[in-house]
């Protein structure tokens, strides 16, 4: 048995995430009743990552601003603009792929979504953004509101600026032994992914999707399209050397991750273990994750995209060039919000309909049909937007590096 475990360690972890995923596909086939008690696995793995990341996120973000040297550079400011850029772009490739390959919906009442109740408009979306600012901290660490979160550690952080080393020493440690934490839920990863994907095939199965396979392709395919095409066109524009190396690695080491959990708070400890293995600077990630996290949502700007111009198609209703542009910019500017309503992408998808006056009753049908894929829509949506988060990081760090003649070297495991 000993000689078992020491064989399971010298694993990659990729490796015993692909074997803990194979097992819950077969077992989910097979054996579904019988290994029905493995699905514990995927809750204990899923909220013990929610359980360490919002209080981990305070300490981190909490210590490197109180440790921050006046005249010590971040690259903050370069990183918001990549957020915000690659969410307008991937709201811009969902409108042009839904010109290109329009699809029509199948509307009828929308199961389980009775009690859901969507913003009105962009100003409530950004209203309820700003009350999340001042939540009371022990609220916001208890509902893992991480705008809350944020906040509550850049004040604490700043006002510690001036504490004595002893109290920073005392706050950074334990930053790390949270990190400690987060290593050792990660190496859970394998039976936790083996527990979600037997609960997601058992409890769902494959044939609920079938009617929606067009729509299906088309929201994949965006997402697809963004982590493969434009992201790697962004990040050679920031270093100017082969793309894929960096852009693989995030999405092998934050998006399978990201995929399982469907839950980007989930995964902001797994990012920031990323970032540690590619050497970036820890004052920047311990911000930038968690803040993108939040606002960095180029699979919700898809999702709101291509769900309206589908309800749009089924209406019969003439969209303009004008007005397709307006909708990306409107999807880019509700998703960075998604995080603050509760439903995430899905309930925006009403206040993107307003735009073409689109009833609400049929708004909530085409949120449920978003609920029924989201079995595969939530995944992908959810890796696309976690990996991203690491990308940007990397490549605004690496730009500088670039030009300070640094060496970027990509570790391979």
């Amino acid at each position: 048995m000993t000689e078992l475990l020491k064989q399971w360690n010298q694993l990659s972890l990729v490796k015993r995430i692909i074997i803990g995923l194979i097992t819950g596909i077969i077992l989910a086939i097979t054996v579904p009743n019988v290994a029905k008690p493995i699905s514990i696995f995927g809750s204990l793995f899923v909220g013990a990552l929610k359980a360490v990341a919002p209080i981990l996120v305070l300490f981190l973000v909490m210590s490197a601003i109180s440790q921050h040297k006046k005249g010590q550079k971040t690259n903050m400011k370069s990183i918001i603009v990549l957020y915000l850029l690659g969410t307008f772009l991937a709201g811009l490739v969902a409108v042009v792929a839904s010109f290109m390959f329009p699809v029509t919906l199948k509307l009828g009442a929308g199961a389980g979504i009775e009690n859901l109740t969507p913003p009105r408009g962009v100003v409530e979306v950004l209203k309820s953004l700003l009350m999340n600012i001042v939540d009371n901290p022990v609220k916001a660490l208890a509902n893992a509101n991480y705008i809350g979160i944020l906040v509550w550690a850049l004040l604490l952080g700043l006002a510690l600026k001036n504490a004595s080393e002893s109290t920073k020493t005392m706050i950074s440690n334990i930053s790390d032994a949270l990190s400690q934490v987060v290593k050792w839920v990660i190496n859970f990863a394998p039976f936790g992914i083996m527990g979600l994907v037997f609960d997601t095939i058992a409890t769902n199965g494959i044939k609920v999707l079938q009617d929606y396979v067009q729509l299906l392709f088309l929201l994949v395919g965006c997402m697809v399209f963004m982590a493969l095409v434009v992201n790697p066109i962004i990040t050679f524009i920031s270093i100017r050397q082969n793309p894929y190396p960096l852009v693989l690695k995030c999405l092998k080491d934050s998006g399978i991750t990201a995929f399982f959990t469907r839950s980007s708070a989930a995964n902001i400890p797994v990012n920031m273990n990323l970032c540690g293995k590619l050497g970036l600077d820890k004052d920047t990630y311990s911000v930038s994750i968690p803040l993108g996290a939040t606002i960095n949502m180029s699979g919700a700007a898809i999702t709101i995209s291509v769900l309206t111009l589908a309800a749009v198609n089924t209406l019969g209703i003439k969209v303009d060039i004008g007005t397709a542009l307006i909708l990306s910019l409107l999807s880019a500017i509700s998703a960075c919000g998604a995080s603050g309503v509760a439903g995430g992408s899905l309930l925006l998808v009403p206040l993107a309909c307003s735009l073409f006056r689109i009833p609400n009753d049929v708004a909530m049908q085409v949120v449920g049909v978003g609920f029924i894929v989201g079995v595969i829509q939530d995944s992908c949506e959810t890796a696309l937007n976690s990996s991203t988060d690491v990308l940007f990081t990397a490549i605004s760090e690496f730009a500088q590096w670039r030009k300070e003649g640094k060496k970027i070297v990509i570790p391979k495991k």
